[in-house]
């Protein structure tokens, strides 16, 4: 049992940062993000729930391979501080985009969020290199969401 407990318990932690952005995003979806100007790349709406919750999966199971090599690698601490950090950065950007209806404040909280997550892509494969590709794909969504997020705030 605990050999399941401890992976599902990363990735419980790492769902709830999304749980906390969904509390700010949903109700304001079909409101005022229907009624602002998007580009011509901004993906359907019914995309973002699958894909955040297959990334925030990867991202705790990421951790969860960190937290294993506690006793050989004197990073560990500190990075798991540090990913702790960016979940609740991760978080934030919803609050700020969504809550707040501040794009371009969202645009530089997002800037913040991809900086932490390139450190943690190093750190986690400093630590364990199978860690640091399961944060790929999270790289490379954030870097789109970047973008999109700067394309919706020039356009609003």
């Amino acid at each position: 049992m605990k050999k399941y407990f401890l992976p599902f318990l990363f990735i419980l932690i790492s769902q709830f940062a999304g749980i906390v952005g969904s509390i700010f995003t949903s109700s304001k979806i079909p409101t005022w993000y229907a009624s602002i100007n998007k580009p011509f790349f901004n993906p359907p709406g019914w995309l973002f729930g699958p894909v955040w919750i297959v990334l925030y999966a990867m991202m705790g199971y990421a951790s969860y391979l960190i937290y294993l090599r506690r006793g050989e690698n004197s990073l560990v601490n500190a990075t798991l501080i540090v990913f702790f950090i960016h979940l609740a950065l991760n978080a934030l950007w919803s609050i700020i985009f969504f809550g707040l209806q501040n794009p371009m404040w969202a645009f530089f909280e997002i800037i913040i969020l991809w900086i932490m997550i390139v450190l943690l892509v190093f750190l986690f494969y400093k630590i364990d290199r199978r860690a640091a590709y399961l944060l790929i794909p999270y790289l490379l969504w954030v870097s789109f969401a970047s973008v999109l997020n700067f394309a919706i705030w020039k356009l609003n």
